[in-house]
């Protein structure tokens, strides 16, 4: 039975503490810096990042965090190494070498952007092939492996990830992944067998384009029902979803308003059966 339950602001993940709402820094450019800043005026204490000048600005992330002045111990910080082809011209690394070398510059150029010495989740942006895994994928996993053991990150974690992909990452890998940060669209059940795969190990699961993924599911007459009933907008009612059923969400948005409303969500809770309506509503 899916039960609605109060959740916290955090939670314990293999001696990590971990926020259960994160601010997505992706296609800010310019502006990333003012928006993070925002962010963490607003209550954000995760910050999603990755070392791809194609989609983010990873050092406009750290002047944020060098003119918050916030505790590091008070941050969650996470951010991701990213294949070629992934990339444009502005590439963290040589690609001429070896993927091992390419993982150790794009950490070390990712260390330096942010303005810390070790991060709390580095992450794969994702296998390099469409059906599981390549030689590259295992190379650049052990890569990152020794950087987890040489203390670089706290946690390791992949993105963009398939269950098989995940079943056969999990399987050879001497570091389990530690996280999963995927799309989840509510039309393929919100990722469900993915979800369960994260939950039945222990790996924490992150949701991203909650609501941008899924236009349907905000037009939804039962969704606006919900939203009646507890008085709050419908993105709050799909966060606070996200939350009750396990998820670590993301949000991206731009509007200091809509950051306050998000940090809201902890402030409600949604009965069983909504909870229930909510998990199968386009499934």
């Amino acid at each position: 039975m899916i039960r609605s339950l109060p959740v916290e602001r955090e939670r314990e993940h293999v001696g990590v503490r971990l926020p259960t709402f994160i601010y997505g820094t992706a296609w800010k450019e310019d502006a990333t810096t003012g928006l993070v800043r925002l962010a963490l005026k607003a209550g954000f204490r995760g910050i999603d990042t990755a070392n791809q000048r194609r989609h983010y600005h990873e050092a406009g992330v750290g002047e944020a965090l060098a003119a918050a002045r916030l505790r590091r111990e008070d941050l969650f910080l996470q951010t991701k190494f990213t294949y070629v082809g992934g990339q444009d011209q502005r590439l963290p690394y040589d690609p001429r070498a070896p993927l091992a070398v390419q993982v150790e510059q794009s950490f070390a150029s990712s260390l330096e952007h942010l303005g810390v010495d070790r991060l709390d989740s580095y992450v794969l942006h994702g296998p390099s092939v469409a059906r599981g895994l390549s030689n590259h994928d295992w190379e650049t996993w052990e890569a990152m492996e020794r950087l987890h053991a040489a203390g670089g990150t706290r946690l390791l974690g992949v993105s963009n990830v398939s269950l098989g992909q995940l079943a056969e990452l999990y399987a050879g890998a001497s570091t389990k992944p530690a996280i999963v940060q995927n799309r989840c669209f509510a039309a393929m059940g919100w990722d469900r067998a993915v979800r369960q795969f994260c939950r039945e190990r222990g790996i924490a699961y992150q949701a991203f384009s909650l609501l941008t993924a899924n236009p349907e599911v905000l037009r939804h007459r039962r969704v606006h029902e919900i939203a009646a009933r507890v008085g709050r907008t419908v993105p709050q009612v799909i966060f606070r979803f996200a939350l009750e059923v396990g998820m670590t969400p993301l949000t991206g948005t731009t509007s200091p308003a809509h950051m306050a409303e998000d940090l809201g969500v902890y402030d409600f809770e949604l009965r069983p059966d909504e909870v229930r309506a909510l998990e199968q509503i386009v499934a």
